[in-house]
């Protein structure tokens, strides 16, 4: 998986992560400690740009939860306790969209997998980048 980072300044300064290819066990850790390093940097709005991503496997769902973990403030998951990492993502009562993290074009299989497991709750999503990094200003 290639990750790419770019900041959009403005009145709202806004770190676009674009992640492509394939997010799955060989490499979801690499995103969380990228994660972890933005915001240690500063990074407090976070537009996940997934257009490029095509696979994602339960290990990227731990990701996305894990990068929803550190944008607000928290520790990420414990990645020694296995499935229960999975558990403790469903069992999450803050179930809505959370403002300093938006997710941009994701492939349909990848969306489909984003509805199916309910992690759509945890992101608004767009599919045109300049209403997603208005919606920052707004929000």
């Amino acid at each position: 998986m290639e990750m790419i980072v770019e900041n959009v300044q403005g009145e709202t300064p806004v770190t676009i992560l674009s992640l492509q290819g394939d997010l799955d066990a060989s490499n979801f850790e690499t995103a969380i400690a990228k994660v972890q390093g933005l915001y240690a940097s500063g990074t407090r709005r976070l537009l996940l740009d997934l257009s490029g991503l095509k696979f994602m496997s339960s290990s990227g769902l731990v990701a996305l939860h894990s990068i929803i973990l550190l944008m607000r403030g928290e520790q990420p998951h414990d990645l020694e306790t296995g499935w229960n990492v999975l558990h403790a993502i469903d069992q999450n009562h803050e179930r809505k969209p959370l403002p300093q993290v938006k997710v941009l074009n994701p492939q349909p299989k990848i969306a489909s997998t984003l509805q199916k497991t309910g992690m759509d709750h945890f992101f608004d999503i767009f599919t045109d980048r300049q209403a997603a990094l208005a919606s920052f200003q707004n929000g």
